[in-house]
């Protein structure tokens, strides 16, 4: 007969004591409590993205232009929102013009929405607040391309050309304040983008002395 045997602790090993429920909800609660913490931290940037940058908000920001050493008969460009917005400095034989050509544009009163409504005393036709300075956001309303400069009158372009601009992507033209003529694919002028005198040589493009009109966009740019 075999002798009765009995397992003692050490064949057994060290096998863990049975949970005490008491420590698990307190580890629960822990980890519970770290998940919570990583989870906030994790969130911080995420959230913050959502905010606009600095670099963000000043691309839309008003940006001062000096005029004061442009030349009658020529244009600077300057950027806002990331586009070229030209000064054009118009010789009074250029805005003489300008109302003799009303019938070969598309938008000759400038009806359209292709610039900041308030404005304050602009000339349809000349489509600025003072005669001599025209303000331009330099892209074409047809495909977005950057017209060209070309204000002298006649050939090469064409012998009714009046002066004014020319895209080269597909032929668009634009007189000397912006409109766009008749036969031209480009459907709207070039936009007029709100802005004012700070004083006799500055410009501040993309706002209105009362700070209004920062979020304006046109028809078509």
């Amino acid at each position: 007969m075999s002798e009765e045997h009995t397992t003692t602790p050490a064949e057994l090993g060290d096998y863990p004591a049975a949970p005490d429920p008491q420590r698990r909800a307190i580890l629960r609660a822990a980890t519970t409590a770290l998940g919570v913490i990583g989870v906030g931290f994790t969130a911080v940037p995420f959230i913050e993205s959502w905010n606009p940058s600095e670099s963000a908000l000043a691309l839309g920001a008003p940006v001062p232009i000096d005029i004061s050493g442009l030349k009658p008969g020529t244009m600077l460009t300057a950027t806002w929102r990331q586009k070229p917005v030209w000064v054009l400095r118009r010789e009074p034989a250029q805005l003489a013009e300008l109302p003799k050509i009303n019938n070969r544009l598309k938008d000759p009163f400038s009806k359209q929405l292709q610039q900041a409504p308030d404005l304050a005393h602009w000339d349809p036709i000349q489509r600025s607040i003072k005669p001599e300075y025209l303000v331009l956001v330099g892209i074409c309303t047809h495909l977005g391309c950057i017209p060209k400069y070309r204000p002298h009158a006649g050939p090469p372009l064409a012998a009714n050309w009046p002066g004014g601009f020319f895209c080269p992507c597909h032929g668009s033209r634009y007189d000397l304040a912006g409109r766009v003529m008749d036969g031209s694919p480009a459907p709207l002028n070039l936009p007029v983008p709100p802005h004012y005198y700070s004083n006799a040589g500055t410009i501040i493009a993309g706002a209105t002395p009362e700070g209004a009109s920062s979020n304006w966009s046109p028809e078509v740019w």
